[in-house]
Formats: C-alpha cells, sequence, structure tokens
C-alpha cells in the first residue's frame, strides 16, 4: 500500500494525479499547512526539506518500504512502478523527461512566486515583483505553446505522459495567475485534452479542497 501525505496544491496533485491514472492502490494522510504540520519532526524525517506530497511505498523495488519526495521523482517512481507513463528507453524517454523537468524546475517555480505574489497584493502587502515574475510566467507558457505548435495533443508527443501530469496542476491555475489563456491556443487546447481525463479530475480534489481553485 502506499500512503500519500499530501494536500490538493499544485504540487500534490501531481501526485494524487498520478496515482489515479495509474490505479495504485493508495491513502491519504491529509497535510494541515496552515498550521505547519509539515514542519513537524515526524515529517522531517519522511522529507528533510519540509514540504510535500511524499509518499512511502510499503512494498518498494526491494521488498522494503520506499519514501520518495520532491514530485517529479514522485512520478518517475510511480511510472516505473505501474510500467505506464514513461517510455522504458530512447527519444521516447528522452522527450517525456525533458518535458517533466521543464515543468518541475521553470512551470513550478515561476507559477510559485506569482501565486505568492497575488497573495501579497489581495492582503494589500507589498507585491513589488508581481509583473516581472508574470512576465517570467508568460515567457514559459510561451515555451509550452511552443512545444505543442506542431500539433502534437501532449507534452511528448502522442501518448500522455508524467510530463503532462506535471505541467497539468500549475496551468490549471492560469486564471489566478492572470493568463491570458486565448494567447496561447495550443496550451488551451492542450489544457482541455488533459483536463478532461477521469483520472485528472479526481486526483485534482485528493484530498478534499472543497474549492474549485
Amino acid at each position: 500500500m502506499i500512503t500519500l501525505y499530501s494536500k490538493a496544491t499544485s504540487n500534490g496533485r501531481k501526485a494524487s494525479i498520478m496515482l489515479e491514472e495509474t490505479g495504485l492502490s493508495y491513502r491519504v494522510r491529509a497535510m494541515d499547512l496552515d498550521a505547519r504540520e509539515q514542519k513537524e519532526p515526524w515529517f522531517i524525517a519522511l522529507n528533510p526539506q519540509g514540504r510535500i506530497p511524499v509518499i512511502v511505498d510499503d512494498d518498494g523495488p526491494d521488498g522494503r518500504s520506499a519514501t520518495v519526495f520532491e514530485s517529479g521523482a514522485i512520478l518517475i517512481y510511480l511510472a516505473e512502478k505501474s510500467g505506464r507513463f514513461l517510455p522504458v528507453d530512447g527519444r521516447a524517454r528522452a522527450d517525456v523527461l525533458k518535458w517533466l523537468m521543464y515543468a518541475s524546475t521553470h512551470l513550478t517555480f515561476t507559477g510559485m512566486q506569482v501565486h505568492w505574489q497575488v497573495r501579497l497584493r489581495d492582503e494589500g502587502r507589498p507585491h513589488d515583483l508581481l509583473s516581472v515574475w508574470q512576465e517570467e510566467n508568460n515567457r514559459v507558457y510561451g515555451a509550452f505553446e511552443q512545444g505543442l505548435a506542431d500539433g502534437r495533443p501532449f507534452l511528448a508527443g502522442d501518448a500522455y505522459s508524467i510530463a503532462d501530469i506535471a505541467a497539468f496542476p500549475w496551468i490549471h491555475r492560469w486564471k489566478m495567475q492572470e493568463i491570458t489563456l486565448e494567447d496561447f491556443p495550443a496550451v488551451g487546447a492542450w489544457y482541455a485534452r488533459v483536463g478532461a481525463r477521469d483520472a485528472v479530475r479526481r486526483g485534482l480534489d485528493v484530498p478534499p479542497r472543497g474549492d474549485a481553485l
């Protein structure tokens, strides 16, 4: 059994969507981030960074329990465990991994900065870097637009993969980021395509959030 320590944030949703997509058996330990539960010693023992998501797999690859943190690493681990959404080798694997890394670094970090600055603005606090990070976020979306502009249905080509799963939860927050999605028609079509998947819709609400964000 896999235990998912998470909250339905953009990073947490990467893991929950992947678990829903693979059909692997899992249970959820919802984390109270507002109470800083993720900084308590018992959780730091699972992830020294003190951040979600984390999975603990009772049936690890060597028959022992395996703990995995960092959302990109979790996606790779679950892909290899299930044999799904990550090609075994060759060009196809490289294509998935390059977009996975782009989503896990540029998209994730830039989106996180925009979200932070928007919250500061909405709280009436200084947010001097909002326009800087929004400009960078538009550049990041532009890279996805270019990658999808040849008509490919998914980031790495014809097959849905962990690259798409890594990118979707952050692009799902495009309204909060104040992105004009009409400026990125290929991204918009990809977003609708991925968002229509049953497992994606289920994974967005693990653990339940009680809102549409």
